[in-house]
């Protein structure tokens, strides 16, 4: 009864709000300069995202499944 919580619905919105808030971030940027004629800069916000993604997923993952 002492381990007993109430509701962690907050707890989990904020973990994936960590695992892809940057990405999604990252991807709306790259969309907007690739748009804008900066092809160069969005692919290289492209590669970011997936490059954060792989590693957040991976590390975030890691902790979240014990």
């Amino acid at each position: 009864m002492l381990l007993e919580v109430g509701n962690l619905d907050g707890l989990v919105v904020l973990i994936f709000l960590i695992l892809f808030g940057p990405a999604l971030l990252f991807l709306i940027i790259g969309i907007i300069l690739y748009a804008k004629q900066k092809k160069k800069a969005g692919k290289i916000f492209f590669i970011l995202t997936g490059i954060y993604l792989l590693i957040s997923l991976g590390v975030c993952g890691l902790l979240v499944s014990g």
